[in-house]
């Protein structure tokens, strides 16, 4: 296949109660970034702890782009209107910056769990979807995609778990999952 041949902005979806959703967008963006584009993740629930990925990213500065919007919100939030807040914001962030033109693939990492709680509206991605530029690939991670999603993406992956060390006792392991 030469370059720009069959080129086409793909609607990508991993989801599943498995490892590895994160982990497969970044390698995406790191196969990305290897050919020299342009490419956005922006974390919905990553925030004030370090991650590997962050300085990883570094290596491929100006190409790759990692932004923690997050604060660690869950379904045993305190605060629903801030987290409500915090995800509106991340989702306007990537939303404006992936309809710049300047990005060849946007991640929105943990949107699915942003989506679940109702932090942002299925809407307002399926109406990011509809004006994307066609060469864009958006990249949508995290547990429980919505069925809506699911339906519109050309490419879902869903990670089972089988066995996970946390079922032993064992932490989360540098390197690994951080």
């Amino acid at each position: 296949m030469t370059e720009g041949e069959n080129q086409k902005g793909l609607v990508i979806v991993h989801t599943g109660n498995g490892k590895g959703k994160t982990t497969a967008a970044l390698g995406m963006a790191f196969r990305a970034a290897g050919y020299g584009y342009k490419v956005l993740m922006v974390q919905f629930i990553k925030g004030s702890w370090h991650y590997g990925e962050l300085d990883a990213a570094k290596k491929f500065e100006g190409i790759l782009t990692i932004r923690p919007m997050g604060e660690g919100f869950t379904w045993e939030t305190k605060n629903p209107e801030r987290d409500r807040e915090v995800a509106q914001k991340a989702f306007a962030y990537g939303r404006d910056e992936a309809l710049t033109g300047k990005y060849h693939m946007v991640i929105f990492d943990e949107i699915n769990v942003a989506l679940r709680y109702h932090y942002v509206d299925i809407d307002q991605v399926l109406d990011l979807i509809g004006k994307k530029a066609e060469s864009l690939h958006l990249v949508f991670t995290g547990r429980d995609a919505h069925p809506d999603l699911i339906e519109r993406a050309d490419l879902v992956t869903e990670m089972k778990s089988l066995k996970h060390p946390f079922d032993k006792g064992i932490l989360a392991q540098k390197g690994v999952e951080f």
